[in-house]
């Protein structure tokens, strides 16, 4: 298990040098007040934030600290969680970010590195893994993806250790003492198979008696580009549960690939909670049914050609099902970042 910890450098030195005096960070001032207050989910500046956080779940605990200080959780305490077994198709990393004053976490995964093709090969494990969930309905039983399943598993007894100690008033970072104040609110964000990840430690949050102190405090989950998790009777027992249902909140720019999979050849696969789609030029939309599996054998292997047509100005225009060009992070950040919003560069 690779554990890194990291300060956000002091906020001075966040500050590019610019001629003018225009404030350039934070991009939010008040971040952690809105975090601890919001009500209403989906949130839109909260939604690039998550976006944000999602995207930079690629990188590492300094610079996933300093990303969040520009946006406005300044001097936070970031952990970064990881475990790679190559031979169990293990990639998983988690991002602990907790606000200076210890009312806020915000939980990121890390995602599928589309250029990683030994990563893709969790995405392929898709036998379904028979769990027993206290979820409501008849059925105990419900199918999960294997691969994701066992990559939310094996950061998350770390994960939780570190939620517990942010509930008791502590630092995330072991060794660092008590924060101001205990956990309020937490978050939890992820791309691509990071929201997977997201979703299902949401449903164990949510659904295992040990985790209620950290489920209490469990405000929303925001995924990004998610892939589908479970059976249709697990997503459906998981929107009939008055948390999951509606506060798991998925966003799917255009016609991104990975939302569609597994394909519909691998066995029945279907989402739960909200689903907000990006189509140009309308802008972002609320799909009140959530969007099916991918189809036949040539939309699944036209998708990873995307990549290439977006390069190609005559390629661009084609009529792709599915894309992988459209599940890049940086898709995400740009359509989800609110009009007249600095980004988290400054500009």
């Amino acid at each position: 298990m690779l554990v890194t910890d990291s300060i956000a450098p002091p906020y001075a030195q966040l500050r590019p040098l610019k001629p003018n005096k225009t404030r350039t960070f934070p991009v939010y001032p008040k971040l952690t007040d809105m975090l601890a207050s919001a009500a209403v989910h989906p949130d839109p500046a909260l939604a690039y934030v998550m976006a944000v956080g999602a995207a930079y779940a690629y990188s590492d605990a300094p610079t996933m600290a300093t990303i969040m200080a520009r946006l406005g959780m300044e001097d936070n305490h970031c952990r970064m969680i990881s475990q790679t077994v190559d031979a169990m198709f293990i990639f998983s990393s988690s991002f602990l970010v907790q606000s200076r004053d210890g009312r806020v976490v915000v939980l990121c995964y890390r995602g599928t590195s589309p250029g990683n093709i030994i990563e893709w090969f969790t995405n392929i494990d898709m036998q379904p893994d028979m769990i027993s969930i206290p979820l409501p309905g008849v059925a105990q039983e419900y199918g999960v993806h294997a691969g994701y399943y066992r990559n939310v598993r094996a950061t998350r007894y770390e994960v939780i250790a570190a939620l517990r100690r942010a509930v008791e008033g502590k630092s995330v970072l072991p060794g660092r003492g008590r924060m101001p104040n205990p956990l309020e609110a937490l978050y939890i964000t992820g791309h691509s198979l990071g929201g997977a990840m997201a979703a299902l430690m949401a449903v164990m949050l949510m659904t295992e008696t040990d985790y209620a102190l950290i489920a209490a405090r469990l405000r929303a989950v925001y995924t990004i580009g998610q892939l589908m998790v479970g059976t249709p009777q697990f997503a459906d027992a998981c929107d009939a549960h008055p948390f999951l249902g509606r506060n798991v909140i998925r966003y799917i720019y255009q016609h991104d690939a990975a939302p569609q999979i597994p394909p519909a050849m691998s066995g029945k696969f279907k989402h739960f909670g909200q689903e907000y789609q990006y189509l140009a030029p309308a802008g972002w939309r609320h799909n009140p049914k959530p969007m099916k599996q991918l189809t036949g054998l040539q939309n699944l292997l036209g998708a990873p050609l995307t990549l290439l047509a977006n390069q190609i100005q005559v390629l661009r225009k084609l009529p792709f099902h599915a894309s992988l060009d459209d599940h890049l992070p940086q898709h995400y950040v740009s359509a989800l970042t609110p009009a007249g919003v600095r980004s988290e560069y400054g500009d």
